[in-house]
């Protein structure tokens, strides 16, 4: 499969799918839902220049850290979580990590498709049977972006669904999601980056991007992170790569533990909490 992809035999597209297969990524488990990256850091623009490199996010970086700016507040959040890992902790769960929330998890991939069942059920179920609030709700990829941004607290990565699918921006069966708290706004279809027309527009240009020159030359540093060197060790750490123990393959070991309570809340916690694909 890496042969094909350099040789361009294969999509970039269809290499993320096989690497996301490979890792034990599956559309039939939701915390275990193919992650995709984030591409693009423009959203503002009336039209998205694909020959320009700054149009682009950082594909070496964690999405957490793709604003300069959250690399301090990252790099203390792990100085902080080491300062406390000899306290004593009677599930042993402390551990050394950069971010409190993971790039793929259950309820964030609900959120993105929130408009579209069976994902709508699944939303409402999670929230005891009404929709969460307007303003956590996902009304507008370039405010989402934004927000990815400006705290590194939210560290989303996108779906495949990104790349094929106009339906999900489309709020086609008529969901009442809300009304935002500041500006009234209703929340309805989301809202689309001025450069595209319609959803279909959008997923026109956002498969594009997905394929330009940029993104087929710095593809394989976001492949690091996810899926190889990058994702675990002391590499990880340089790269502030690192998330909650749990959520890495062969971290908790369930079938040692002889405490039910125990070992339920930590079933609970790595299925919700999000899961990083196995390595490759």
């Amino acid at each position: 499969v890496f042969q094909k992809w350099v040789n361009r035999e294969i999509s970039n597209f269809d290499y993320l799918i096989q690497l996301n297969t490979m890792a034990g990524r599956t559309y039939n488990d939701l915390a275990q839902y193919p992650v995709f990256p984030w591409i693009l850091r423009d959203y503002t623009s009336e039209e998205l220049d694909l020959n320009n490199p700054a149009v682009f996010r950082d594909l070496s970086k964690p999405i957490g850290v793709v604003n300069e700016k959250n690399a301090k507040t990252v790099k203390e959040k792990y100085v902080f979580e080491h300062l406390y890992e000899n306290f004593e902790d009677p599930l042993g769960m402390i551990d050394k990590f950069h971010y409190g929330t993971h790039y793929s998890n259950a309820a964030g991939v609900m959120h993105y498709l929130i408009r579209v069942e069976p994902f709508t059920t699944l939303h409402i179920q999670l929230q005891s049977g009404r929709f969460d609030c307007a303003d956590r709700q996902f009304h507008s990829i370039p405010a989402t972006w934004q927000a990815l941004m400006d705290t590194p607290n939210d560290v989303k990565e996108l779906i495949p669904e990104f790349f094929y699918f106009p339906e999900f921006l489309e709020n086609q069966n008529g969901f009442n999601l809300g009304q935002l708290q500041m500006s009234k706004e209703v929340v309805n279809d989301v809202v689309l980056p001025k450069w595209a027309r319609s959803p279909e527009d959008f997923i026109y240009k956002h498969r594009k991007a997905l394929e330009s020159e940029y993104v087929s030359a710095h593809l394989h540093e976001w492949i690091d992170l996810i899926f190889g060197y990058k994702q675990r060790g002391p590499a990880a750490v340089e790269a502030l790569n690192v998330f909650y123990y749990c959520t890495y393959e062969g971290a908790v070991d369930l079938d040692a533990l002889t405490d039910e309570k125990e070992r339920k809340a930590l079933e609970g916690m790595i299925n919700n909490f999000g899961q990083t694909p196995c390595q490759l």
